[in-house]
């Protein structure tokens, strides 16, 4: 059976280039919206943070009908920490959209997503994307495209790819680049023509791959996939099992079946081959499942989701500030918010550690770990996180790290510091070509390297580099790089800053605070520009005496302090610091808070 009155298709692209914008234009070009109903941009970006940020973080599904045909979409996320979203969501549709911004060409995670495309044989149109960007460079982004395919190793009829030219913003799209195009119309023309129908037997026992989890208070966990064979109907009793017989096969029955309409969930006694649909009912359901008939059980295999590269440990909060904001501090709440976000996403490992306080959680990046940090701030949840590390693989007995491919797009005055900034974090140069003004330089570097480079990458550059990177591959430890060049500024006691305190220690480096703040011994204040740490007093007062001397009276003036985010305070923290995470507050400590213990310690660990 052929379904000709379906299409499933993913939108895959780099970070930025314009995912989200596009399947706006498609949803209200295809009618999911009234005419006079006011939408929100980036209306699939539904999350506070990826609304807040920009980016899309939760792989999500809509639909649109065309010429009586209905066209399932995904929207992946483009940035390479989420890209177990991508890699799993690929088995549930039969073609991918290929966005490909106008000005910027192919970038890392473009060929992160289309190898995995490739590899399961997916049919591939080409989107180039942003034509009315005033620097778009159409003449030759369809040969970097083809360079692309070339280098994966695409198939002859991969090779043949149709290329369209759209503004996802405009909602404009046509088949050649010299024309603005009037509407999306060529768009789904090219998919219902290009992308084939999804095919199956109907009559046959039912089979359905869990690729995604959602979750409910109300329904409990809710298993989302694509129906391969049969047709699945309410109460129908199932059997549930792995491929790889991680679990016992057991039976179970499904409650509600439901699909895709628009931007909603519609509620079926039955779906067919070829249908993507939300089920529940199924208590202990996890991605990687299949939903198999009763009486013919036969699990099916699952794409094998990539390996974490960061680890970072995760315990309870326990400064002297603990428990004074959040709602969930204790190790059991903890475990279970950690344990709960391994089910959803699949890119996760959480293990218990030695400690009962203390929790080892491996992601695919510092973006990863930190949009979990984050939503549970967001929750209530307090915590002490540790600094990232990679994760290291005994490869044929010898150890390696993880090699990120790294594109830098710099102007050109900024390329020296660049490239002397990537030698020191051992950085190999694999191309540089110009682009107009700017220069284009891709690396392979070690993970580790780009550990804290952000935030200096940026100011190298004058705010106007981008840099975007990919896991490469495993190579043989390349040998220690230098984490931070700089010392922290370190409280000395408990107390609240005054600006008196904060005047004499602004002398000694930069703060992260201001007058007014609560500090305990041993929190961090501020950077200092020596390698090493200075204890400071911020909490002391001027000495009082009744004489008046001419000029000590006047105003202290106290520079402005440098507020860090949730990134930077993770690219900030050294070996022996801690960041403590509150829903209010996120403060960096050194892990031994006594200063003269601290002292001792290290005076310790250089004798031995």
């Amino acid at each position: 059976m052929v379904r000709n009155d379906l299409r499933n298709i993913a939108i895959i692209a780099h970070v930025d280039h314009g995912k989200t914008t596009l399947v706006d234009e498609m949803l209200k070009q295809g009618g999911a919206f009234r005419e006079n109903q006011e939408v929100e941009e980036r209306v699939m970006d539904s999350g506070d943070i990826e609304r807040e940020r920009g980016i899309t973080i939760l792989a999500k599904n809509t639909s649109v009908k065309y010429n009586g045909v209905k066209i399932n979409i995904i929207d992946t996320p483009g940035h390479a920490d989420f890209g177990g979203e991508v890699e799993r969501v690929l088995k549930m549709v039969d073609g991918v959209l290929l966005l490909v911004d106008a000005a910027e060409g192919p970038m890392p995670q473009t060929r992160f997503v289309l190898s995995k495309a490739l590899e399961l044989g997916h049919k591939i149109i080409i989107v180039v994307n942003k034509i009315d960007r005033p620097d778009a460079r159409l003449d030759e982004i369809g040969d970097e495209v083809l360079e692309l395919l070339l280098d994966l190793d695409a198939n002859d009829d991969q090779l043949e790819s149709p290329i369209l030219f759209c503004s996802g913003r405009a909602g404009t799209c046509s088949l050649s680049q010299y024309e603005q195009g009037q509407d999306l119309k060529p768009l789904f023309d090219t998919i219902l023509d290009y992308i084939p129908a999804p095919e199956g037997d109907e009559n046959g026992a039912a089979q359905m791959l869990i690729s995604s989890i959602d979750y409910n208070e109300y329904v409990g966990r809710t298993g989302i996939g694509r129906i391969e064979r049969g047709t699945l109907r309410v109460n129908q009793p199932v059997m549930i099992g792995d491929y790889h017989e991680t679990k016992k096969p057991y039976q179970s029955r499904l409650v509600t079946i439901s699909q895709i309409e628009g931007l909603s969930r519609a509620n079926v006694e039955e779906a067919t081959v070829g249908d993507i649909v939300w089920i529940s009912g199924i208590e202990n359901i996890t991605i990687g499942d299949t939903v198999c008939q009763y009486d013919a059980y036969e699990p099916l295999p699952f794409v094998k989701i990539s390996e974490p590269t960061v680890e970072m440990t995760f315990s309870v909060n326990d400064s002297p500030f603990a428990g004074k904001e959040g709602k969930f501090v204790t190790s059991r709440q903890l475990r279970d918010r950690l344990f709960k976000e391994v089910l959803r996403d699949v890119s996760l490992r959480v293990s218990e550690t030695e400690s009962t306080d203390s929790f080892r959680v491996c992601g695919r990046g510092e973006m990863h770990l930190s949009i979990l940090i984050e939503n549970m701030r967001r929750e209530g949840y307090e915590m002490g996180v540790s600094t990232p590390k990679v994760l290291m693989k005994e490869i044929d007995g010898v150890m390696c790290e993880p090699i990120e491919r790294l594109v830098i797009d710099v102007p050109e005055e900024s390329m020296g510091t660049v490239m002397e900034k990537m030698g020191t974090r051992k950085g190999e140069l694999v191309t540089m070509r110009p682009q107009g003004s700017r220069m284009r330089i891709e690396f392979l570097i070690p993970a580790r390297g780009l550990f804290g480079y952000k935030s200096e990458f940026l100011t190298d550059t004058k705010g106007e580099g981008v840099m975007s990177s990919v896991l490469d591959s495993y190579q043989p430890y390349k040998g220690e790089i230098p984490r931070r060049s700089t010392g922290s500024l370190v409280s000395f006691e408990t107390g609240e800053a005054v600006t008196y305190g904060l005047y004499n220690a602004q002398e000694r480096g930069s703060l992260f605070i201001g007058a007014g703040t609560p500090v305990y011994e041993g929190m961090i204040v501020g950077a200092s520009p020596k390698a090493e740490d200075l204890v400071v007093n911020v909490c002391k007062k001027k000495h009082l005496t009744n004489t008046r001397a001419s000029g000590s009276d006047d105003a202290l003036r106290l520079v402005p302090p440098r507020k860090l985010s949730l990134e930077d305070s993770l690219e900030f923290i050294a070996d022996d610091e801690l960041l403590e995470i509150t829903p209010k507050s996120i403060r960096i400590r050194k892990r031994i808070l006594d200063n003269s213990l601290r002292a001792k310690t290290k005076a310790k660990e250089k004798a031995g």
